[in-house]
């Protein structure tokens, strides 16, 4: 199978700070996979450099055949490639129905049911009921739910998350993992970064351990479910 996403010996850092040392991994079609690791080890430098975010010294990242090399962020949406930014980053001085309405896309993804204002409202019936209410006057939750359904508006082929569930209520986080669930089985393709391992061991397909800037474990569910010694080492669970 072709990956949707593949990426090659990636290397990136800040200024003379190298964080990445050849990162080497790949999503499926229809596939979820979790980049794994303890903070400072990496991964959400490797979200910002896949959107653009963060130039890449050395390496390849393609998205569904094409290199994305020196391609500008907007692009990368353009082709398919939603984000959902730690620390939300919602307008705080538009509705939360004109948040939604900013950014969105039409879908050019046949195998996908496309992506519509009424069906977020669906997956998120929290903001319905606020849809007239500015982004600054909602709740953290309530904010990475219109984080989460303004990227899915773009109608992306792969959806990247960081942090996506950081800081919520124990409530208001089980809402979120439910819906990255029934995103899963509606097809669509998912990068997700999280400290929440037991809820990812239930939501990806295959999981990628990340330490000083290095793929130092990869696998499925089942297999990093019974490493009790790679978990402890490496995620610090």
């Amino acid at each position: 199978m072709t990956s949707l996403l593949s990426v090659n010996s990636l290397c990136a850092g800040y200024g003379a700070a190298q964080v990445l040392f050849g990162i080497d991994f790949s999503a499926d079609q229809g596939q979820v996979v979790s980049l794994l690791g303890r903070n400072g080890m990496g991964r959400s430098t490797v979200i910002k450099c896949l959107f653009g975010l963060l130039p890449v010294t050395k390496g390849v990242i393609t998205f569904s055949g094409q290199s994305l090399d020196r391609m500008p962020s907007y692009r990368r949406a353009q082709m398919g490639l939603g984000f959902v930014p730690e620390g939300r980053q919602v307008f705080p001085n538009l509705t939360v129905e004109e948040n939604l309405i900013a950014t969105a896309r039409s879908s050019q993804n046949a195998k996908l049911e496309p992506w519509t204002l009424n069906r977020i409202y669906q997956f998120f019936p929290r903001l319905e009921e606020r849809k007239s209410n500015f982004g600054s006057q909602l709740s953290g939750g309530e904010q990475q739910m219109l984080a989460i359904g303004r990227a899915l508006l773009t109608n992306p082929r792969l959806l990247i998350l960081d942090e996506a569930t950081e800081g919520l209520a124990p409530l208001i986080r089980a809402e979120i993992w439910a819906v990255l669930t029934r995103l899963k089985y509606e097809g669509l393709s998912m990068i997700v970064v999280d400290k929440n391992i037991s809820a990812l061991l239930e939501l990806a397909d295959q999981h990628y351990v990340i330490e000083k800037g290095v793929v130092v474990w990869n696998g499925g569910s089942s297999s990093l479910r019974s490493d009790s010694q790679l978990v402890q080492s490496y995620l610090g669970v």
